[in-house]
């Protein structure tokens, strides 16, 4: 009974390890993202701008910033940039228009 009291302890905080995310999940992730925001984006020639911001699972939302070209005609291919949230349980993904936020480096 004592061997079972002092491995308590050692148990409840390694199951807490278990359930962390592995880097390479991590980047599959992100590289899931990327992909449903730039498919989603109305610009052309987009790229990612930094890293994505990640919300708490009680939100469930990531957003990241793209930029590229606007492909209509009477834009005159001005650059832009978008904001995409991306829902991360259902893997969807949604843009709006922030060419007025500014990108700090």
């Amino acid at each position: 009974m004592k061997s079972i009291r002092s491995l308590l302890p050692i148990l409840l905080l390694s199951s807490t390890l278990v359930h962390a995310s592995s880097e390479e999940a991590w980047q599959k992730s992100r590289q899931v993202m990327a992909q449903a925001c730039i498919n989603a984006s109305h610009l052309s020639k987009v790229k990612v701008l930094g890293e994505p911001i990640e919300y708490d699972d009680n939100t469930g939302y990531s957003a990241l910033l793209l930029e590229g070209r606007y492909a209509q005609q009477h834009m005159k291919n001005r650059r832009g940039r978008e904001l995409c949230l991306f829902q991360r349980s259902s893997g969807r993904a949604s843009v709006s228009e922030a060419d007025k936020l500014r990108w700090v480096k």
